[in-house]
């Protein structure tokens, strides 16, 4: 039985292949969530910004992992500071992290205990920037990953998992990230939601997903680096990954089904891919921070109660008039403080005990008082998150040339377009031209090309008029989305 709680100094004969590979293969999974929730978030948006949202999760990934080579990993994750809100710089540039052991992972090296923790840092800030999609521009994006992991994400992961963070002195679970990873992100979008301001034609156009097969490719790819985000989250290769793993999956299909029914009774009855996508991720949510701690028909519950309540937290962007362009704090901040709650509900010291790990459990256990340190937590995550996000925000909009808001022409014509001078798809749209009384062009009668799409770059006959049963040759209306 492995013990998570203490190191000795056999370090180096403590370290385990076995845990070591197992750690290894999770943060390779945990960094497929990076295009993962690029595509994702890309199916959701308009089709003008559908490249920048898949480059800004991926460039998110680049520079935190910078960020967290360089001082984030020490900061966030030092087990040698006796600082209860941040850690020190004795591991600044990972150069005295090598193969010792960090306490919290006493049997796989230290910089593989590094490389898996840089996987959480570097998907949060992706995440949190869905709050302002369609409307950010790309340069101040970048430079705000890099500051907002270092003053928002590491003092949270440090009060969450550091040996001497306060949350975790106090006596609060969060098993894989519920406060720093899904609180801060989902909080933090919505900061960035009310700074930026709302989208043009938000309240007066109906904003779709324009992709739902990206929407599924992304739900897919976060499904699957889920099991490593929690499975890995024991940090060795034993029964509690195991559970973990197994509690994930149950929650994320729960949560899908618990989203769908809803949405089905409450839109037309009928089913809908992108439901089913966003309640199993609001399930997957809700179950990280308990995913090491509870049983698998608790995390039943976990789906069910984070899929409904997911689901009607997507109405308070039109109910309070704040532009959350992609759900983030309904189904990250919402879900997450769902999960810390019943985590201090369902939460089993029998469960912990697999891997050695003592706790005093919650509810389930009458140990009554971790419901208490789970809503702290919860609070201290969603309010540091939201008003420092805030202030990092209106400090930007001051820096010359690090304004955020991308200008309306750019917003008009797309991010992809006007940040990067790149659209994803080689197709356009064509607004067939009535021809006659109360008629349009067949796909015949426009060279063959079915009507509401003509290819961008179309052969000289279609490039710029289609041709009326009269012969006469007119202007075709094609614009690029």
């Amino acid at each position: 039985m492995v013990t998570l709680l203490e190191r000795s100094d056999s370090d180096a004969l403590q370290v385990n292949s076995g845990d070591t590979a197992w750690i290894l293969v999770s943060s390779a999974l945990v960094f497929i969530m990076a295009p993962g929730v690029g595509y994702f978030y890309s199916g959701m948006a308009r089709s003008k910004n559908a490249v920048s949202l898949v480059f800004l999760c991926m460039i998110a990934m680049a520079i935190v992992s910078i960020q967290w080579m360089i001082w984030g990993y020490s900061l966030a994750l030092s087990d040698t500071s006796n600082n209860a809100f941040i850690g020190d710089l004795n591991y600044g540039l990972l150069l005295y992290v090598g193969d010792k052991p960090h306490v919290n992972a006493p049997t796989i090296p230290g910089d593989v205990y590094a490389l898996f923790q840089c996987m959480f840092a570097a998907l949060t800030p992706a995440l949190a920037l869905g709050g302002a999609a369609e409307r950010i521009r790309i340069l101040p994006a970048v430079l705000f990953c890099f500051v907002w992991t270092t003053i928002v994400y590491d003092p949270i992961a440090y009060w969450s998992w550091a040996p001497k963070g306060w949350m975790n002195v106090m006596g609060s679970l969060d098993y894989a990230g519920g406060t720093p990873v899904h609180i801060a992100s989902g909080f933090g979008a919505l900061a960035f939601s009310l700074v930026l301001g709302k989208r043009q034609g938000f309240g007066s156009e109906k904003f779709a997903p324009h992709n739902y097969l990206n929407i599924i490719l992304g739900t897919s790819l976060l499904w699957f680096g889920w099991f490593g985000f929690n499975g890995g989250s024991a940090v060795a290769s034993n029964g509690r990954a195991g559970l973990a793993a197994t509690v994930t999956h149950i929650a994320a299909c729960m949560g899908g089904l618990a989203w769908s029914f809803i949405a089905y009774f409450r839109h037309g009855k009928k089913f809908s891919s992108f439901h089913f996508c966003s309640g199993a991720i609001s399930g997957l949510v809700a179950i990280t921070p308990a995913s090491g701690f509870v049983r698998p028909w608790s995390a039943l519950v976990f789906g069910l109660i984070s899929g409904i309540a997911c689901h009607f937290a997507v109405d308070f962007k039109e109910n309070f008039g704040f532009d959350d362009a992609l759900d983030v704090f309904a189904v990250h901040g919402v879900g997450g403080v769902v999960g810390n709650l019943l985590t201090g509900i369902f939460a089993s010291k029998e469960v912990a005990a697999l891997n050695g790990a003592i706790i005093k459990g919650g509810w389930m256990d009458r140990h009554w008082v971790q419901f208490g340190y789970q809503l702290a937590a919860s609070c201290s995550g969603a309010g540091w998150s939201f008003v420092v996000t805030g202030i990092i925000l209106i400090a930007f909009n001051f820096i010359p040339g690090l304004h955020l808001r991308i200008h309306e022409e750019g917003e008009i014509s797309g991010t992809d377009m006007a940040e990067m001078g790149e659209h994803g798809y080689k197709f356009a749209t064509i607004e067939p031209l009535p021809v006659g009384r109360e008629r349009t062009l067949s796909a015949e009668e426009n060279g063959g090309v079915p009507r509401g799409i003509v290819f961008a770059n179309p052969p000289p006959s279609n490039k710029s008029t289609v041709t009326n049963t009269e012969g006469n040759e007119k202007p075709a209306s094609v614009h690029r989305v």
